[in-house]
């Protein structure tokens, strides 16, 4: 939101403190209303997916008992699944005009929001926070506006941990925008505290550490200042001191940054004719903004509007306290599910299967072992040449040959616990469980038996998607957030002429085009002005290039064996050759297909014109001469017949020649007519596969810089 830009007043002593206690207040409620409980099962989810689904308690209880504790992880694969599907699923981002937009600025917003998707390498921050709501339930996006590479700011869009991130405890939508607050905490050492915040920041923080009047042990924490392994208890040394908090040193401090709405004094422009409203950007000042009003027939309106306040506080310190830059929170959120603002993954619900599986498993190998070696009934002192604790010993061995005594009792095996019955039909329901849950059939996971078809290898596999549809949708409703956010900074912050470099999506071994946005003209005009015009955003999805070209050369080449003529420099382009740009080129003009350069066709323009020219000028002076010998004719008229019949013959030759002429320019204007024309339908084509191949490759790789 845009306000008047007044000066910064400065918090007094008692006012910064009352502003941190509040803040911790805020925090402390969103923590303790769910928080702590969904960071102990994030934990335990994401162990679970890395493999470590054993309590160290339980291992300890086991291994005393001597039995095994496996771990047969069918989590990873069944969670690495639906993170296949995912990557196969590019977002393709298009805008369209709304209101007073227009569609070429809207071309324009959509192939620089490839670039922007470019430079943050969104892809792949796409699938860490897809993986984050996966295993962890909920992933994040963070979207600002970032001024180290360049001087007016460039859209900058990162990945943040889920442990850091707290919501709204009040929150009952998806949209963060409909939430009050958002928090997020992580721990700073006071080093960089004082690097981010200040000195005197960090001098206030150390203060309260050494004094000890902090928030609790949730505010800062402490490390004993010890050397190696010395035991307190038995060390008194000169220089120990007396009292132990007097040996301890601040490691860190817990940040808490806050974002919540606010009401505040805004400016807005109005349009007088449609209605519309536009905050007037931050950073304009009193003149700026009423020169744009009166350029553009604006009104300048004042009013109170909720608005973004961000909060930055270290136990009570307040390190910033100001209004946001931003319309909304900078984080955009990705839940796999969610139910009423109780957002869960899909690892959550297959913690007890997995379990299951565990135990059982492990049971079964106990039971195996027992089997192999159950144990011996001896009579005391029957043995030869062993003990009792011998036989326990070497009992097992393969080989053994026991010796015992004449007249005694022979030692005996004591008979094995038969495995009970349906023990091994537990471990597969719990297997099917995990299946069932997740959605993750046989078929997706690429283990279905041989004797299993094809065809209902695809259709269960389509049908598992539909399992898994869910996340994907709720990921579709993610991307479309991040577009509106991206979107709305684009409009407020690429206010200024700029140009960036463009890969033509058709042709990515093509150089970087520029593209410039905002330009002047010398007539005052702006070229590409993103900041007016309201659009729309349209999410749609594509396949990965790779997936994508695979699947082209396969049914170019399928439709060439059909008798379908596939153009051969189509399939090379199509392929996996290295330089299979060059190789197609090539092909194209071996063939005469290659499309002249611009500098060719416009040769070749000229020349067609010269010729044009030419035999214009030629039947000029053939009309002239034909008029000449006409005149002369009349002349001679009374003269004799044998005079007058050389002029008429050479009029005849002439008018004869100036026909010719006549038709040669005819055919060299229909030549240069369709000569044009062909041009114009190539071009029309090539304009035409572009749009088909934009639309049907991928948004991934670099496309733009």
């Amino acid at each position: 939101m845009a306000s008047y830009k007044k000066p910064k007043k400065k918090l007094s002593a008692g006012e910064e403190q009352t502003l941190a206690k509040r803040q911790w207040e805020a925090y402390s409620r969103a923590r303790d209303h769910g928080h702590l409980d969904y960071v102990e099962m994030a934990q335990q989810c994401d162990a679970f997916y890395r493999g470590e689904q054993w309590d160290e308690a339980d291992i300890s209880a086991l291994d005393d008992q001597g039995r095994p504790a496996l771990t047969i992880n069918t989590i990873l694969p069944t969670v690495n699944t639906v993170l296949g599907e995912q990557s196969t699923r590019r977002a393709d981002v298009q805008f369209k005009p709304r209101g007073n937009g227009n569609q070429e600025t809207a071309d324009v917003l959509s192939r620089l929001y490839m670039q922007i998707a470019d430079n943050n390498k969104l892809e792949w921050l796409e699938s860490q926070a897809f993986a984050d709501g996966l295993i962890q339930d909920r992933g994040w996006f963070d979207v600002r506006i970032d001024f180290s590479d360049h001087i007016n700011g460039e859209v900058r869009v990162e990945t943040k941990d889920p442990l850091d991130i707290i919501i709204d405890p009040d929150a009952k939508e998806y949209d963060p925008r409909t939430w009050n607050e958002i928090f997020e905490t992580k721990w700073m050492s006071i080093e960089e505290i004082e690097e981010t915040y200040g000195q005197e920041k960090a001098d206030k923080l150390r203060m309260i550490a050494e004094v000890g009047t902090t928030l609790g042990a949730d505010s800062m924490e402490y490390e004993d200042e010890t050397y190696g392994d010395t035991d307190k208890e038995n060390y008194h040394g000169a220089d120990y001191p007396n009292n132990p908090e007097d040996a301890r040193t601040l490691r860190s401090i817990r940040v808490v940054e806050r974002q919540y709405y606010r009401l505040k004094d805004c400016i807005l422009y109005v349009d007088p004719v449609t209605g519309d409203k536009r905050n007037v950007p931050y950073e304009w000042g009193k003149k700026k903004r009423e020169k744009f009003a009166d350029d553009y027939g604006l009104y300048i309106v004042e009013k109170k509007m909720r608005a973004v306040r961000w909060t930055v506080t270290a136990d009570t310190v307040v390190l910033h306290d100001d209004w946001s830059p931003y319309d909304h929170f900078t984080l955009v959120p990705y839940f796999p599910y969610w139910r009423r603002g109780k957002p869960f993954g899909m690892v959550r619900n297959l913690i007890s299967p997995q379990e299951q599986l565990n135990k059982i498993s492990s049971q079964e190998l106990h039971i195996v072992n027992t089997t192999a070696n159950s144990g011996w009934i001896v009579e005391s002192g029957s043995l030869t040449g062993m003990t009792a604790d011998d036989l326990e010993e070497h009992g097992a061995e393969t080989g053994l040959v026991l010796e015992f005594n004449r007249g005694s009792t022979p030692p005996g095996k004591i008979p094995p616990n038969q495995i009970p019955t349906g023990l091994d039909r537990i471990a597969q329901k719990a297997s099917a469980n995990i299946k069932q849950i997740s959605g993750i059939s046989d078929s997706m996971l690429g283990t279905d038996g041989a004797e299993v078809s094809g065809v209902a290898i695809q259709a269960k596999q389509n049908r598992g998607v539909l399992m898994i549809q869910v996340p994907l949708d709720n990921l579709k409703k993610t991307r479309q957030y991040l577009a509106e956010k991206v979107l709305n900074l684009v409009q407020r912050y690429y206010t200024e002429e700029r140009v960036i470099q463009i890969t033509d999506e058709s042709d990515p071994f093509k150089p970087r085009e520029p593209m410039a946005i905002n330009q002047v003209t010398p007539e005052g005009q702006i070229i590409n002005d993103l900041t007016l015009g309201e659009y729309d955003v349209i999410i749609a999805t594509a396949p990965a290039r790779d997936n994508f070209d695979e699947v082209q050369f396969a049914e170019a080449v399928e439709l060439r064996k059909a008798g379908v003529p596939i153009p051969d420099d189509l399939i090379v382009e199509y392929s996996h050759l290295a330089r299979k740009a060059n190789i197609a080129q090539r092909i194209r003009q071996m063939q005469g297909t290659e499309p002249p350069t611009p500098e060719q066709a416009q040769l070749a323009q000229f020349e067609m014109e010269s010729r044009i020219r030419s035999t214009q000028l030629e039947i000029a002076k053939l009309e002239a001469e034909v008029k000449n010998l006409e005149s002369t004719a009349q002349l001679n008229m009374a003269k004799a017949q044998g005079e007058a019949s050389d002029p008429q013959l050479k009029v005849a030759e002439l008018q004869s020649k100036i026909q010719m002429k006549q038709e040669e320019l005819e055919l060299r204007e229909r030549l240069a007519g369709m000569t044009n024309e062909v041009r114009r339908g190539q071009s029309e084509t090539q304009a035409a596969a572009k749009l088909a191949t934009a639309a049907m490759k991928p948004t991934g790789g670099n496309r733009n810089g």
